[in-house]
């Protein structure tokens, strides 16, 4: 199965195909990838990432069996667009969209040994954090122990043994892995919820204040 992975939240525009095997037993494999580190051009270049990475990889949208798409958490103008592209992709094909926690997809594509600390940029000063336990030797990624959260860098845990991912991006084959047992299983993807998090800034107006007596 070949499966189309797209995520825009954080600073990296990112997509990619992934060659998705029907057994468990084989591990996925990325076959292309397009990935730039601009925040302000997610709506931009998503797209073009999109079919590059079809391009690259020999095949043609009619191909994708799913779509995975990065839920964050992450800012809400990047994060949208990925979220929007990937439901709109997956009309059109008429193929299953899966969600996924993006900092899920950063511990699964990491090499690191052992537990994980994943930090990404949530900008005014805070970063966006999960831990991971190291995982065991049947599974492909280590469990969420806790998060996702938002807050400042001091809130971040210290995990004696722990990697710490830093400001890193999820790759293609990290997004799919989170979801291959689902995808596998042929089961029915929850919906494209964003994890932003934080409240929004917009506020509903309160009372007008009286001008005249």
């Amino acid at each position: 199965m070949l499966i189309l992975a797209l995520d825009t939240a954080t600073p990296a525009v990112t997509a990619g195909l992934v060659r998705l095997p029907e057994s468990a037993a084989e591990a996925p494999e990325q076959v292309a990838a397009r990935v730039t580190v601009d925040a302000r051009a997610h709506g931009e270049l998503l797209t073009p990432h999109v079919l590059d990475a079809v391009g690259e990889a020999g095949a043609s949208l009619a191909d994708v069996a799913a779509v995975v798409v990065g839920t964050g958490p992450g800012p809400y103008t990047g994060l949208r667009a990925g979220l929007v592209t990937g439901a709109a992709l997956a009309h059109s094909l008429g193929v299953p969209a899966f969600p996924v926690c993006t900092l899920d997809a950063i511990a699964a594509g990491s090499s690191a040994a052992g537990p994980l600390v994943v930090v990404t940029d949530a900008r005014r000063r805070e970063v966006y954090w999960a831990t991971y336990d190291a995982g065991t030797a049947d599974s492909e990624w280590g469990r969420r122990l806790d998060g996702p959260h938002v807050g400042p860098r001091a809130d971040v845990p210290e995990s004696p043994g722990a990697t710490l991912l830093d400001h890193e991006q999820p790759t293609p084959l990290g997004l799919v892995t989170v979801a291959a047992e689902a995808i596998r299983a042929d089961a029915e993807p929850g919906p494209l919820t964003p994890l932003y998090l934080r409240r929004p800034d917009a506020a509903e107006p309160s009372a007008r204040k009286r001008v005249t007596t």
